[in-house]
């Protein structure tokens, strides 16, 4: 089978020019010009280190209020990528003056910023760990990735001309400067699993943002250094290589743990909700974690007790079932009002009251709502009585009437209304002017609004057809 010639020239012409939109060669600037913006930036003295400290005092009073607005700003605020984009180039063109340089000012960045943070938590009024802290202890291979595609967003940006907004971006989505505060608030609260955790997200962000620069770098084919140590070079290549490789298995480690306790928590929570349910006893409070290597789930009931024995067994032959088994399951059978010496306890008692008075409320509207409906009803059926000698009067051809308050609901069950009728038996019949005269007359005299009227409707039991007596 052979190609049509044109069509194979019509595709190849199309193949060139989507290329041509991912062409960035045109829009380069000269790599002296690179060279020089990426190395201004490397530097972490005078202005720039005050500016870091400010940053990270910004930084530190949005996650001690968890304020996002004010972490973004602090984010922005910050240099830190100067000195971790020169480490990129530098190993690129194999620079190691350039290289010892941004070392020494990432590192004169980190021990500021965790002073500053640290320094900050200790005077801090407010000591809890917000939810912003927390986030910025559980590095996993997302941040790698955020990391990675950051890092070449930042140097393709440097080397363009049309530079654009990107690198502010960059430093919000890489999360440079959160991390170290997360680590000096561990510092000074003395909790290591911050300090670590968030020193750990720090390093996977600043690693992955050099490895993606120096690979930008390589792919912009920037010239190297007139000197060059080839077996030094090989060196730092195999030491930077070996950390991407050792952090992103670490990553890895880490989302694989973190997905396995979302899926435990999950799936606890539905056997929770489907299994332990019971006649006359209820879920008060239930509590799922990953303590180490450990699964628990920790459930409150309150009501008629149980055999604890039994339905211990009972439950964990369940939780086999459902694939959760080894999980420690904590089954507490109501409390004491008088012994609540502990903050648990406590804290059951005030939910166990709270649900009680909610259940209390509940079942009193109901009531009242009741009530009113069978006032509503009495009034009406007396009102309808009153009415008949007053329509005898008004419009002498009636001879019957029947009131009636009904509840109108569609085949399809998307409305319900109320609906006030009456029903007129009027064998010479009603004109329009009496039709409408008796519905506004009834309407005044039951203070509705909206009053319908059916007149003479066929085969209704009137009293009057069997001697006042209904069927």
């Amino acid at each position: 089978m052979t190609i049509n010639p044109a069509f194979k020239e019509g595709l190849k012409k199309f193949w060139n020019e989507l290329i041509s939109y991912f062409n960035v060669a045109e829009d380069l600037e000269p790599q002296l010009d690179a060279e020089m913006s990426i190395r201004s930036g490397v530097s972490f003295k005078g202005s720039q280190l005050l500016v870091l400290i400010f940053a990270i005092f910004i930084a530190s009073l949005g996650l001690n209020t968890n304020s996002i607005p004010v972490i973004i700003g602090a984010m922005l605020i910050s240099p830190l990528m100067g000195p971790i984009i020169g480490m990129g180039l530098a190993i690129g063109i194999e620079d190691y003056a350039l290289l010892n340089r941004s070392l020494k000012n990432i590192i004169m960045a980190i021990i500021g910023s965790l002073a500053a943070s640290a320094l900050y938590f200790l005077i801090s009024p407010q000591y809890e760990g917000s939810s912003q802290l927390l986030a910025r202890t559980s590095p996993s291979i997302y941040d790698v990735f955020v990391a990675l595609f950051g890092g070449a967003a930042g140097i393709l940006s440097i080397a363009c001309k049309n530079k654009g907004q990107v690198m502010p971006g960059v430093a919000i989505a890489t999360s440079l400067m959160p991390p170290l505060c997360t680590a000096g608030y561990g510092i000074a609260t003395l909790q290591a699993n911050f300090f670590f955790g968030a020193l750990y997200l720090f390093f996977t962000n600043m690693i992955f943002i050099l490895f993606a620069s120096w690979i930008g770098v390589k792919l912009l084919n920037y010239k190297k250094v007139v000197y060059q140590n080839t077996k030094r070079s090989r060196r730092v290549q195999y030491i930077v290589y070996s950390v991407v490789f050792a952090t992103i298995g670490v990553s890895c480690y880490l989302t694989y743990q973190m997905v396995r306790k979302s899926m435990f928590i999950a799936a606890a929570t539905e056997f929770v909700e489907k299994e332990m349910v019971f006649p006359n006893t209820q879920v008060l409070n239930q509590k799922i974690y990953v303590a180490g290597n450990k699964r628990h789930i920790d459930v409150t009931l309150i009501g008629q007790g149980l055999s604890k024995d039994s339905l211990q067994l009972a439950m964990m032959q369940k939780l086999d079932s459902v694939g959760l088994g080894g999980t420690i399951l904590n089954i507490k059978q109501g409390f004491s009002i008088g012994d609540r010496s502990g903050s648990d306890d406590e804290k059951n008692f005030q939910q166990f009251y709270t649900l009680m008075q909610q259940e209390v409320n509940s079942r009193q509207n109901t009531i009242d709502s009741l009530k009113q409906v069978v006032k509503d009803y009495n009034s009406f059926g007396k009102e309808s009585l009153s009415l008949a000698p007053e329509i005898k009067v008004l419009f002498p051809d009636v001879k019957d009437i029947a009131l009636s308050r009904m509840i109108a609901t569609s085949i399809s069950g998307t409305g319900v209304d109320t609906v006030n009728m009456i029903f007129v038996n009027a064998p010479k019949g009603l004109n329009a002017k009496e039709r409408e005269k008796m519905i506004e007359y009834v309407g005044v005299r039951l203070n509705e609004k909206h009053v319908h009227l059916t007149l003479n409707p066929s085969n209704f039991p009137w009293p009057s057809v069997d001697s006042g007596k209904r069927p």
